[in-house]
């Protein structure tokens, strides 16, 4: 069962979809919050997780973050991860004042970026209870260094050289710049690009996981936020509260959740998912049910009543 649900932050309708178990009756639920990856949309892998965690049990929150999606904010295609982190906060908030949820037993879920806002968000919100990710990946390190970390520091130069003149245009009334998260010729670029380029076309670009809502472009300008953003910095805080993140073991951003967890206190536990690549973990059957089986142990335990 599903209904769609808004609530703000900072001032903005954020637009959501709440999963609760179908035989849900008059108990108050424990619940996931679950966060979408960069370009991504609320229906998408989100909607995957929720569905399958609210047959195991728990209410599931997603939603589209501020300036994407069906939500509020503008300029369209931001990608703040202060706001970022900020709507994660505001969707606790909107589950810890239902009446149908209980607001102790509160979890939340990232996928890919939000695999390191959601850790982010939950170093300083105690009301998340227990904090997992799948394929995470901290979009503060790709800005700085690349995927992999092999960019070259002058390209980063460049973009805050670009960034930086594109909040002077839009002062003077310039539409804000904004660049597509795949390239309108990545079709032509497929036969020699990486696994991780042509895997993310797939499944953005073709009817396995596209949705017109969904990799319409990111504002130049986040770049200068992003680059000074760190998912993990902070990560210890998240402790005594459980961590669980899950990648795929051949998945290109691995190192991502391995140098996270290694920084993170106890109790944490890396769930390695075996044949897996990042992309795989957004909806291949194969891939996400011992996903959604590690998770629902995880939430089960450690959001019990």
């Amino acid at each position: 069962m599903k209904t769609n649900v808004a609530f703000p932050s900072n001032e903005l309708a954020l637009a959501g979809i709440l999963f609760i178990p179908d035989d849900h009756i008059d108990d108050r639920l424990p619940a996931v919050v679950i966060s979408h990856p960069g370009g991504g949309v609320k229906e998408q892998s989100p909607s995957v997780y929720a569905e399958r965690l609210a047959r195991e049990g728990f209410a599931a929150l997603v939603f589209d973050a501020a300036c994407q999606g069906e939500s509020e904010g503008v300029p369209r295609g931001l990608e703040n991860p202060f706001q970022r982190a900020e709507d994660i906060k505001s969707a606790v908030t909107h589950l810890a004042t239902r009446d149908d949820i209980d607001p102790d037993r509160i979890g939340a879920l990232g996928i890919c970026a939000s695999g390191g806002y959601v850790p982010y968000a939950a170093q300083t919100d105690h009301r998340i209870k227990a904090v997992a990710t799948v394929s995470a990946a901290d979009m503060g390190s790709v800005i700085r260094e690349g995927l992999g970390r092999t960019q070259d520091p002058a390209v980063l130069t460049a973009l805050l050289d670009r960034s930086a003149a594109a909040r002077t245009a839009e002062a003077r009334g310039a539409a804000p710049e904004v660049v597509a998260w795949i390239p309108d010729n990545a079709q032509d670029l497929l036969e020699t690009a990486g696994r991780q380029f042509r895997e993310t076309f797939e499944f953005y670009c073709t009817p396995r996981g596209h949705h017109p809502r969904a990799v319409q472009g990111w504002v130049l300008r986040s770049v200068d936020q992003l680059a000074q953003y760190d998912s993990y910095a902070m990560i210890r805080l998240i402790a005594p509260r459980p961590l669980l993140m899950i990648v795929g073991s051949e998945a290109e951003t691995a190192y991502f959740s391995r140098e996270a967890i290694e920084q993170a206190a106890e109790p944490k536990e890396l769930c390695v998912i075996d044949g897996a690549t990042h992309i795989d973990l957004y909806d291949r059957d194969e891939h996400v049910t011992p996903a959604v089986t590690k998770l629902t142990e995880f939430f089960g335990k450690h959001l019990a009543g």
